[in-house]
């Protein structure tokens, strides 16, 4: 009795299956066919610009679209291909991501993500240009203006790219002090960025776009501590490039020469150029201590020759 009862059940649970799958294929047959008889009742196109830039618009993308969306309403929707739609608008420079669906109202929907220009490019060929954050470019156009860093140089992507600079930039943009003062980023080597501030005739040899704690550590407390005392306008050129130190180049070479003393020994030393960190290097000194004796500094090497020559050559 208990086997004839499972065999009924199994019987049952057979019938059951075929059934329901006999079921899911006239469904999808008839899906199917009614899916490739609805008509398109239009396009609706969304830009998320939540930046609120208006790089891209609605209507640009419409216009770029039109070969393939023009005469769309009324249309079978099989006859729409919003795959060639998506590839289309994944090639355009401006556009960052793109989605393209058919919803259950007939309607075509254009999902569209502008790109976020994070600088403005200026090479040394006369191009210019915009790069998102993946170093995307992005057309510079009359008709568009995006206030971001700006950058120039001469860029060989395989060696150095504009998109080397970003974390660099970025480090600045976060910060309320240099994004304030740095005006421009100028690239001369890897090795020699340039930061130009906003002080005239003056500009920070950065080296590497590296090490940005350190680097604009040193920068502030030239800034905050050195310059307000020495004079704004008293060095062309500061240097981070070397650890621990900052090298200041005067502005006015034919400046009298600055003297800094030593309790012990009150040698005259010649400071062209300034530290305001540990690790003083030869040939250069830190306000207020004595030069490093590993190397000669020229300028004291030469006034002690002039000196020992005058001793010898004084008349008694």
């Amino acid at each position: 009795m208990p086997m004839k009862r499972s065999t009924l059940y199994t019987t049952l649970f057979a019938i059951g299956a075929v059934l329901i799958a006999a079921y899911m294929v006239v469904a999808l047959n008839y899906v199917s066919k009614a899916g490739a008889e609805r008509r398109c009742e239009g396009v609706e196109i969304t830009v998320n610009d939540t930046s609120r830039l208006r790089f891209v618009t609605p209507r640009e993308v419409a216009r770029d679209l039109y070969p393939l969306i023009r005469n769309a309403k009324g249309r079978l929707l099989s006859d729409i291909d919003i795959d060639s739609i998506e590839r289309m608008l994944c090639g355009i420079d401006k556009i960052e991501s793109a989605s393209v669906t058919i919803g259950s109202d007939n309607v075509v929907h254009i999902e569209v993500d502008p790109m976020n220009p994070k600088a403005r490019v200026f090479d040394s060929y006369g191009i210019s240009y915009y790069i998102n954050k993946d170093g995307k470019r992005i057309s510079a156009n009359a008709r568009y203006f995006v206030d971001v860093p700006v950058v120039y140089g001469n860029f060989v992507d395989s060696v150095f790219s504009a998109r080397d600079l970003l974390p660099l930039l970025d480090y600045i943009q976060a910060d309320s002090l240099w994004s304030c003062m740095v005006t421009m980023v100028k690239v001369d080597s890897p090795r020699d960025v340039i930061l130009v501030p906003n002080i005239r005739g003056q500009v920070i040899n950065f080296g590497s776009p590296d090490n940005f704690g350190s680097k604009f550590a040193r920068l502030k407390v030239m800034y905050t501590e050195v310059l307000p005392e020495r004079g704004w306008n008293y060095y062309d050129t500061l240097s981070v490039k070397w650890k621990g130190q900052v090298v200041g180049t005067r502005r006015r070479k034919d400046l009298p020469k600055q003297t800094a003393y030593d309790d012990a020994d009150e040698e005259e030393v010649d400071v062209t150029t300034m530290l305001a960190a540990e690790g003083v290097a030869p040939g250069r000194v830190a306000l207020g201590q004595k030069a490093n004796n590993e190397k000669p500094i020229p300028a004291v090497h030469k006034n002690q020759n002039d000196t020992t020559k005058n001793r010898n050559n004084k008349t008694i």
